[in-house]
């Protein structure tokens, strides 16, 4: 059991988007529907299921390949910048999945949303705490601090983000990875250690909710070992432990 909670919709769950959802290329609205759903492809968030009739002529080309997803078979189509999967029956039936970037910008209303849907059953709190929090890889300290904010957010591990002047960054080196969060923003920096590649980041403009941890260092609990008020924490297994295949999406 893990310490914290987990996602609460199982791969192939299903939910109705009460949004409305564009999509655009070129600064064209190729897509525009208040009848998506949400499906869970896997558990920490979903994608939007449009409906092909949402869908502007001329974005989808049928490339005449099929592929196989746990939840039915999708034709294979190009789109914009990449690819796109339409389904003729099962739970997605005369719906299309397109590939985030294949699409240029994504708005919920009339907002925009970055790097995927928002999970309709997620928080993602930030919250101040003066326990004292230390994190160390091969017995070398990287931060400790009594100030950091804890990035609470369901699903995932809670991250300690230490203000800078806490973490030892002579201990880190800086490298040229970005990644985003559609509920944090876009980093401003990541950082590695010589066995753990991008191990901590940075927002320097997080988004309005998340404002406490600007200019603050995060690092991933699955990569280094994490101490609160002296007392040792496992290390989560998450899909984001294996440096070599974490998610692209920053859901950090």
């Amino acid at each position: 059991m893990s310490d914290y909670p987990h996602a609460l919709v199982p791969p192939g769950g299903t939910a109705p988007v009460p949004r409305r959802v564009r999509a655009m290329i070129d600064d064209r609205v190729v897509v525009d529907t208040q009848d998506a759903i949400y499906l869970w492809e896997f558990p920490p968030y979903p994608q939007y299921y449009l409906p092909l009739a949402a869908v502007a002529d001329g974005v989808l080309t049928d490339t005449g390949e099929t592929k196989t997803f746990d939840h039915g078979v999708a034709r294979v189509h190009t789109a914009g910048k990449g690819a796109a999967w339409v389904y003729d029956d099962g739970i997605a039936k005369d719906r299309v999945r397109f590939q985030w970037d294949a699409l240029d910008r994504w708005f919920e209303e009339d907002e925009e949303v970055f790097v995927h849907p928002r999970n309709p059953y997620s928080r993602v709190d930030a919250v101040k705490s003066t326990r004292r929090v230390q994190v160390a890889v091969d017995g070398v300290e990287l931060a400790d601090s009594t100030a950091t904010v804890i990035v609470f957010e369901t699903g995932l591990p809670p991250r300690y983000y230490f203000p800078r002047t806490a973490v030892h960054l002579e201990h880190l080196t800086p490298t040229d990875t970005v990644t985003a969060c559609p509920y944090k923003g876009r980093t401003s920096a990541y950082w590695s250690v010589p066995k753990v590649p991008d191990v901590a980041w940075s927002y320097d403009f997080p988004t309005a909710p998340l404002l406490p941890i600007a200019n603050h260092v995060a690092f991933f609990n699955e990569n280094v070992d994490l101490m609160i008020d002296g007392v040792p924490q496992e290390r989560p297994i998450t899909p984001f432990s294996n440096p070599a295949s974490r998610p692209t999406d920053g859901k950090v």
